[in-house]
């Protein structure tokens, strides 16, 4: 039996159906004005894909698994970091129910094929943060070329999403969201695919462009800052994206998934000195494969807890 199998379970599929739509939706909704945009772009979509969001709030993973239509995300499987929910069998069996979660290791732990790419190659969804740790202002950060390269190697489209109100509903600090159900919304856009010669640096350029360019459409409607009007984004604090809070203890609405020090959080991955290389090379659109597409930014990993 393949290591993979359980994320193109049916029996799996149907379990996680029941705690993401719902119990972890019904707290979301309940503590947030939810919007969502662009679902039409997502017709017809299948096969493998990798999900690409900005990154600011623990509720960001959550918004996404549960704002997806189910008929699209059935499978969807979220990127964590290994030495945190995989070393206990209680967070290990959470992320896996709630999220599909699959393990990234951080640093130069991972041998081999990552996982990412396996999930890929064999036909199953993943979803990523290529800024590799919630915003500590809003602001989006570079985001780093691992989701890209990994589309690039795969042919599998990059679904862009973006998501506006979060940073404000739910920053860092909080464990759960503001009083008085803040408005936040997911915007999916229409799935991006590399063009011809274009390296996975340059489409990650691209991607963020997109993402940034309808956040700020999105914020301006919402009366919300714009990311111009919003301070740069800086790295490092507590703990990441995802499900636990900030003492990665708790599980508030978000109990989204990673592990700010992880790049799974980022959706990037595991290899330090691959995505400092990749950056280097980025006229080589197949030199991908160093990192199976899944490179670490080299600044993650080391004051986040």
């Amino acid at each position: 039996m393949s290591r993979t199998t359980r994320y193109r379970s049916r029996f799996h599929a149907a379990l996680r159906a029941v705690a993401q739509r719902g119990i972890l939706k019904s707290l979301a909704w309940s503590s947030l004005k939810v919007d969502i945009a662009g679902e039409e772009n997502l017709t017809g979509l299948a096969g493998p894909y990798v999900v690409v969001s900005n990154h600011t709030s623990h509720v960001d993973a959550t918004l996404i698994v549960c704002g997806i239509p189910l008929d699209v995300g059935r499978y969807l499987a979220t990127g964590v970091a290994a030495d945190y929910f995989f070393t206990r069998w209680h967070r290990k069996l959470f992320v896996a129910l709630a999220f599909n979660a699959f393990p990234i290791e951080r640093g130069n732990k991972r041998r081999g094929r990552s996982v990412a790419a396996q999930l890929l190659s064999e036909g199953t969804p993943i979803l990523l943060f290529p800024e590799a740790s919630r915003s500590r202002t809003g602001r989006m950060a570079r985001f780093t070329p691992g989701a890209a390269g990994l589309s690039v190697k795969y042919a599998a489209p990059v679904v862009p999403v973006t998501v506006v109100g979060a940073f404000q509903a739910m920053p860092v600090g909080r464990s759960w969201p503001k009083p008085g159900r803040p408005p936040v919304r997911l915007v999916f856009g229409k799935p991006m695919e590399a063009e011809p010669g274009e390296t996975p640096v340059q489409f990650t350029e691209r991607i963020s462009a997109h993402i940034t360019d309808t956040f700020d459409a999105h914020a301006v409607e919402m009366g919300l800052p714009t990311q111009a009007e919003l301070p740069v984004a800086t790295r490092g604090g507590s703990p990441s994206p995802g499900l636990p809070g900030d003492d990665a203890g708790t599980a508030g609405v978000a109990s989204g998934t990673q592990h700010d020090n992880d790049q799974g959080s980022t959706g990037q991955g595991s290899d330090d000195r691959d995505s400092t290389s990749q950056a280097r090379t980025s006229q080589d659109s197949t030199s991908q494969d160093s990192t199976d597409g899944d490179p670490r930014d080299p600044h993650q990993g080391k004051d986040e807890r």
